[in-house]
């Protein structure tokens, strides 16, 4: 268009208007249309010229039109009347011989009348089939085809018959007509077959869809119950392969146990012939239709005269009455002999059915159930099959027609869908169980990332600082560490039901939990609650208030109790829910396998200790897990389970009450809680070792100072006392004596920061084991090191060497770390038991380097001394020294003024245990009758026994060991009355 000029641009050239103003200026565009607006005019003109001269040839033409009607209506006329004269002068010339061709005339007419009303009847009968398909009348619909094969060969029209009439020379239409009824029979074919594969259709309509197929193929009745049989599992199939879309598996799910209940009855309905006598026939339930409607249609017999095809027609019009018998009688005749199908057969058919299907909705439903993704669902989807059996229009006859059909009972949801649901059901379970695994990895891994990357940058958050430091999270107050009724509700009348609603902060300081620890536990807990609860809708529901109405009422009665599987349900949750525990703590011990490397630094000591709290308070903090192991039985679960590991018993033997046995889901349950206590004690030892190795450095570099300065910069104050001794005269004289009263600075410094660390890391919540785990690790790093220093001493280049004053501090020492770090391991052991032989040991060899009779001197003042020091860092030292030896009643003699002062403490346990009260008598009495000063073994020895058993080094200690110590009484220092406030 670009190569055209405007003056020879063509209007058909122009296509877009916009593309002229793109090729062409403004004066060419002009010009442009000027030419079109000229061509446009002489158009006009054309066509006006072209209407001026064609209208004279249109009058002209319709002037003769109308002279050739009248000519013809001329002609006619004159030809009717010719006609007319003719018969006329036929008649008046004779008569006889026009009465015997009048009836001549009249057979003909009645022929002739016969094959028109026959021709007339099959024109309108493809009409008539199409009325009766329309209207699902499939039976009617093959009787009018099968009449009209008939009339076809009436009529002789069949273009293979040797009788070829005329009669389709003469009537071109009927050649169209006999091509367009061969395909009837195929439509009627494939109609009816899909009546079988429908899931709302009646069993007489299944009867007559059946009947079509045996008179247009000419089958038997077994070949029609398998066609009934491949139909209805091609609508199975069609079922299956059904778009998903969620909430409508449920409705394909009901769908296929609905066709498959619905078959059996249909079968019963069309197949089953009751025995003779007629008896064991329910006459809620019809049979035997195939048979019936087989009859009424071919049958020909004068008793039971079939229903004619024509039937109720004869006022369809006057040209009905020419039809000849044959035509109006017609009745279809089956090409075989309908034998009824035997019982056995019956019954092998309809089992080898059931079974194939069987296999197929397994498969079908396996995958449909995959789109399944909660309990709930799955619950529902049950519900709803369960509702549809146990209606009444199912449950009614299901085993009457099962039992006559299969000769056994057949429970659908037992056989077919329980197993595939509890396949499902633990597939669930399974996916969230893991998930709720890897999430829980997840957050304990970002916690201890995040307690390290804390650890070591210096700034802690509020989560991290409480970790590192649980003293600060014990006495820090917080507005929820009381409940709000806990003015007015006691802890008895809360109940153990209410025990996870009712935890208090304060509840939780005195169990040492950090927030850390209670938003993991938390976090866990609400994920197995959701489990749980989304579980509970596959349970039975629990028995409803008498007053609350029932939500949904029960059929009356059900076909199947889908409750059974209940069990096998709580232990699928059960093994998933432990294994979900068990990966949780396979993940713990990896990382304290990591940690037991290389435990050094207050990060990993912090990630140490938060996984020991974990473990121990994972079963406390989270009901749901306990719940989900014990299922229903959760809840009655005695209180001697819910026992927490810090009183260092296995949870597997405190569980449960002496002489009562223990269920599976209890048995696991204990088990799943020795686990947890095994990995909080394996972490509480790593800490317990790091501590005690971090905490002996110190004390090792001062013990084993190699210079006098250095033994002198740890020294401590001695005591000035006067001792009054008889001279050989026998005078008495009176001399002083310096002796210990102070541990070294770096036992002191030891204790004090062992008991410090204690402290930190909330010692009052710390299982008793991993306390005496610490305290012997320690007492057996000091005992080591005092070996070490006894064992150099002996060598003669020893530097500095051991002198008397030395080896009485050191002494006095170990007997002071002895009586502070042994007390708690000999709370498990009997009044007899024998001291560790290395502290002997190391007190003979001390013992040898001070002077026998210096020492017979010494040793009373020094177990005073002893005494004293003990009983007065008793408070300080309270979670060292141990909960039944912190004091010792006053001393035995009568009338005697002690030094010094003590708290003593009652014998029954109060409530405030820290208040300072006075002894009972009781206590007095038992006090003044017997000595039990821990000094008791260190006083002097009288004047009896032999020399070398008084002045033997080591007599001192040894009288100490083998003394048999008074058990004490249950002591107030104890943190109960903490934890039972704040319950």
């Amino acid at each position: 268009m670009a190569s055209v000029p405007a003056h020879s641009l063509r209007v058909s050239d122009i296509k877009d208007p916009n593309v002229l103003f793109e090729r062409y200026s403004t004066e060419e565009i002009r010009a442009v249309e000027r030419k079109i607006r000229g061509e446009i005019e002489q158009k006009k003109e054309e066509l006006r010229q072209m209407v001026g001269e064609r209208y004279r040839d249109l009058i002209d033409a319709a002037d003769t039109i109308g002279e050739m009607r009248q000519c013809s209506e001329s002609v006619v006329r004159s030809i009717q009347d010719m006609d007319r004269y003719c018969q006329q002068l036929k008649q008046s010339r004779n008569p006889l011989q026009s009465l015997s061709k009048l009836e001549d005339q009249k057979q003909s007419k009645e022929k002739f009348y016969s094959i028109a009303s026959q021709i007339k009847l099959l024109l309108e009968i493809p009409e008539r089939i199409w009325s009766a398909m329309e209207c699902s009348q499939y039976l009617q619909a093959t009787q009018l085809y099968l009449l009209c094969c008939h009339l076809h060969r009436q009529l002789h029209l069949d273009g293979g018959s040797p009788h070829y009439s005329p009669v389709l020379s003469r009537f071109p239409i009927l050649v169209r007509q006999v091509a367009a009824a061969g395909h009837f029979r195929s439509t009627i074919l494939l109609d009816s077959k899909s009546v079988l594969r429908g899931r709302a259709v009646s069993d007489q309509a299944i009867a007559e869809a059946l009947v079509s197929t045996m008179l247009l193929e000419g089958s038997s009745p077994r070949q029609a119950l398998a066609d009934f049989l491949l139909a209805r599992k091609a609508s199975i199939q069609q079922l299956l392969n059904q778009p998903q879309h969620g909430a409508g598996i449920k409705a394909q799910v009901c769908s296929l146990v609905e066709l498959l209940v619905t078959t059996l009855y249909q079968a019963y309905a069309v197949f089953y012939l009751p025995p003779e006598g007629g008896r064991g026939v329910d006459p809620g339930l019809s049979c035997g239709l195939l048979f019936t409607t087989l009859e009424n249609v071919t049958s020909t017999t004068s008793t039971t005269k079939g229903q004619k095809v024509l039937h109720g027609e004869g006022s369809a019009g006057s040209w009905f009455k020419y039809l000849p018998p044959s035509v109006t009688d017609f009745q279809p005749v089956l090409r075989t002999l309908a034998q009824p199908i035997q019982r056995d057969q019956l019954r092998d058919t309809l089992q080898q059915w059931i079974d194939t299907c069987k296999e197929d909705i397994r498969g079908g439903v396996s995958s449909l159930l995959v789109y399944v993704k909660s309990l709930k669902a799955l619950a529902a989807i049950r519900d709803a099959v369960w509702e549809l059996l146990s209606s009444e229009s199912i449950s009614l006859h299901w085993s009457a027609v099962c039992l006559r059909l299969l000769e056994k009972p057949l429970c659908l949801w037992d056989d077919l869908l329980q197993q595939l649901f509890l396949q499902r059901l633990q597939a669930i379970t399974q996916e969230g169980m893991e998930g709720i695994s890897s999430s829980s990895r997840q957050l304990l891994s970002s916690a201890l990332r995040d307690l390290e990357a804390q650890s070591q940058s210096g700034v802690f958050g509020r989560g991290a600082q409480y970790e590192s430091d649980v003293a600060a999270f014990l006495w820090t107050e917080s507005q929820g560490d009381l409940p709000s009724d806990a003015a007015w509700v006691s802890v008895s009348q809360r109940g153990p039901q209410l025990y996870p609603q009712v935890k208090s902060s304060l509840s939780m300081k005195t169990q040492a939990l950090t927030p850390c620890i209670q938003s993991f536990c938390s976090a866990l807990d609400t994920k197995l609650k959701v489990k749980l609860e989304d579980l509970q809708h596959y349970l039975p529901p629990e028995p409803a208030v008498k007053d609350q109405p029932e939500s949904t009422p029960a059929p009356a009665t059900p076909s199947f109790n889908r409750f059974t599987d209940s069990s096998a349900v709580e232990e699928a949750l059960r093994e998933h829910c432990l294994a979900c525990v068990r990966d949780i703590l396979s993940s713990v011990r990896s990382e304290l396998t990591g940690l037991q490397a290389d435990p050094v630094g207050s990060g990993r000591m912090s990630s140490t200790l938060f996984m020991a709290r974990l473990c121990q308070s994972l079963g406390e903090l989270c009901p749901s897990l306990r719940q989900c192991v014990l299922g229903q039985q959760g809840g009655t679960v005695d209180a001697a389970g819910r026992g927490t590991p810090r009183q260092g018993k296995k949870l597997g033997k405190g569980g449960a009450v002496k002489g009562v046995e223990l269920s599976p889901a209890q048995a696991k349950w204990a088990g799943l809680k020795e686990e947890l206590l095994a990995c909080s004690m394996e972490a509480y030892r790593i800490w317990s070792s790091a501590v005690s190795k971090a905490l002996l450095g110190s004390f090792t570099g001062s013990l084993h100072a190699g210079s006098a300065g250095s033994v002198l910069a740890t020294a401590t104050h001695w005591e000035e006392q006067e001792i009054q001794e008889e001279a050989e005269s026998g005078n008495t004289i009176m001399s002083k004596i310096h002796l210990p009263v102070q541990p070294s600075w770096y036992v002191q410094s030891l204790l004090f920061q062992l008991c410090l660390e204690v402290n930190r890391v909330g010692g009052h919540a710390l299982p008793k084991v991993t306390l005496l785990e610490l305290l012997r690790g320690c007492m057996d790093q000091v005992l080591t090191e005092y070996e070490k220093l006894t064992q150099r001493s002996e060598r003669k280049d020893a530097a500095p060497p051991i002198t008397q004053n030395r080896a009485l501090q050191l002494l006095f020492d170990l007997r002071f770390l002895s009586a502070t770090l042994g007390s708690r391991l000999e709370e498990g052991k009997s009044s007899r038991s024998q001291q560790d032989p290395r502290i002997q040991e190391i007190c003979d060899l001390l013992e040898g380097h001070i002077d026998p009779f210096d020492l017979d001197v010494f040793t009373p003042h020094l177990n005073s001394n002893l005494n004293r020091l003990t009983q007065r860092t008793a408070v300080l030292l309270g979670l060292l020294t141990g909960t039944e030896k912190q004091f010792v009643p006053r001393s035995s003699s009568v009338g005697s003024q002690e030094p010094y002062n003590i708290l003593p403490l009652a014998s029954s346990q109060i409530r405030f245990g820290l208040l300072p009260l006075s002894m009972t008598n009781s206590r007095k009495a038992k006090s003044t009758s017997r000595a039990t000063d821990i000094t008791k073994p260190l006083m002097a020895p009288s004047s009896t026994p032999a020399p070398e058993d008084t002045f033997r080094p080591g007599n001192l200690f040894r009288q100490l060991a083998n003394q048999d110590e008074e058990p004490a009484g249950p002591s107030l220092f104890k943190l109960g009355w903490l934890s039972g406030m704040a319950k």
